[in-house]
């Protein structure tokens, strides 16, 4: 197994963490890597913050006993682990008792949500919490069990949240100077295991990072102490040219830059989440994707820098489950300012643009939402352009749904002609009809929206006329 001179930060996923075997598995990793002075990350065990959640749900409708089995799952599923993983009674007797007020905390929170027959975005935060907190005791107990000094750190005292923005913000400043503890440990021999997910306000309130929160933990930790590499563990071998599932000749990629990596999470690539990027780009640092499953695999690198591949093309993504929304009229020609009141009307009412378009008659806006905001975005738009569809400006605003985005993504896509021409004369010679089309100025990444029947078909052509499949095997 690689070899790194300092410090590296390690994240395992909720598989890694599905049971005694794999966290096993995972903490063996930790051991064979000890000597690059790991810090540990941990997402809760599979599962368990969906359950959590679930709980808290039917607390909130009065399903007592639904909640109350929901919670006992959650907590056997703990204890097993605790009993297959923890020999040494004295460290067993300890994390027990650490869970054990965590779950007197726990009875608390739910007894209140069921009797106010409520559940605020401050309790969803504050019980999603609890996965994290609950394993991470039991894996710093089992790497002491195994010969490594271990310390549990609440993610809570190490990254705070900013309040200048209505929007979560990370305070970076006040996050680095509280990761110095951590550093110390790293660096004394103590490996730290860090809730992942989970932070808090100024004022100890907690809050979670949403989605990718544990990557994302990972990359703030790494960059606040200038670890040498970031190491997402995980259960696939890399970022792939295609989901394995759709196309089965896919192959992993050595390498991808941060840009890349960006627009392929945001197309749906079983990578990173773009926020997870960030900080480790902004900081220099590698990211590495391994599998916990298959270590000696050597994974992807996600970097600065890229070999740009001879076919341009480096993956091909999709996202399907989408709604295509479109505003059009020939009254809308030479009208100032109608793109502008479409993206504040979806501002307002919180939806989230995955892709948009516009003809250069001006006649025609497109854009694509998630399946859930479609029928509130067509609601949304057409009370904000109501006069204008009462004086025919506007003939309609209407939506198609089951639709999918296909992306192409990859930095040597820039300046190459023919990019778009074998991708629309594929699809053309198998008689998909593309719905709308949309590439940035970067060239970095070609998206088109198909009907959901022709979205894995449209995957599959495309990676073959590229020839993705030719790529050449991980050494």
């Amino acid at each position: 197994m690689l070899r790194y001179p300092s410090m590296i930060v390690m994240k395992f996923g909720g598989t890694s963490m599905g049971a005694a075997p794999q966290i096993n598995t995972a903490a063996r990793v930790v051991e064979s890597l000890r000597e690059s002075k790991p810090v540990v990350v941990l997402s809760a065990m599979s599962g368990v913050t969906d359950a959590l959640l679930q709980a808290g749900e039917a607390g909130v409708a009065g399903h007592e006993r639904v909640r109350d089995d929901k919670l006992a799952e959650i907590r056997s599923k703990h204890d097993k682990a605790i009993r297959e993983l923890l020999k040494d009674a004295r460290g067993a007797r300890a994390v027990q008792e650490t869970l054990r007020g965590m779950w007197d905390e726990i009875q608390k929170i739910f007894t209140g949500i069921t009797l106010l027959r409520e559940m605020s975005d401050r309790s969803r935060d504050l019980i999603s919490s609890f996965g994290e907190r609950l394993i991470v005791p039991i894996f710093a107990e089992y790497l002491r069990q195994i010969g490594l000094e271990s310390e549990a750190v609440d993610a809570r005292e190490l990254i705070i949240t900013s309040e200048e923005s209505e929007f979560m913000l990370v305070d970076f400043e006040e996050t680095r100077k509280r990761c110095q503890k951590v550093a110390k440990m790293a660096r004394s021999g103590v490996v730290p295991v860090v809730t992942g997910f989970i932070c808090s306000t100024p004022e100890g309130v907690t809050t979670t990072l949403g989605r990718g929160g544990s990557d994302y933990s990972a990359s703030i930790l790494g960059a606040c102490l200038k670890a040498s590499e970031i190491q997402i563990w995980t259960d696939v071998n890399g970022v792939m040219t295609a989901d394995p599932r759709i196309v089965p000749e896919a192959r992993v990629l050595d390498r991808v830059s941060y840009k890349e990596a960006a627009e392929m999470s945001y197309f749906g690539a079983k990578v990173l989440h773009p926020k997870t990027i960030m900080p480790a780009a902004d900081a220099g640092i590698p990211i590495r994707i391994k599998n916990t499953f298959d270590p000696e695999k050597p994974g992807t690198i996600i970097a600065n820098e890229t070999r740009q591949h001879e076919y341009t093309v480096k993956t091909v993504t999709s996202i399907t489950g989408v709604t295509l929304v479109s505003v059009a009229g020939r009254g809308m020609i030479g009208v100032p300012g109608v793109a502008g009141r479409v993206f504040t009307t979806t501002a307002q009412n919180r939806i989230s643009v995955l892709m948009f378009s516009q003809g250069s008659s001006e006649q025609h806006i497109s854009l694509v939402v998630s399946k859930q905001d479609g029928d509130n975005t067509v609601k949304a738009l057409r009370r904000e352009f109501q006069l204008e569809i009462e004086r025919r400006r506007i003939d309609q605003i209407s939506s198609i749904s089951d639709i999918s985005i296909i992306a192409l993504v990859g930095e040597g896509m820039k300046g190459v002609p023919g990019i778009a021409a074998r991708t629309f004369g594929v699809l053309g010679d198998a008689n998909v009809n593309i719905l709308m089309i949309a590439q940035g100025s970067s060239e970095l990444n070609l998206s088109l929206v198909v009907k959901q029947k022709d979205a894995a078909r449209s995957v599959q052509l495309i990676h073959h006329a590229f020839e993705l499949h030719k790529l050449p095997a991980h050494s």
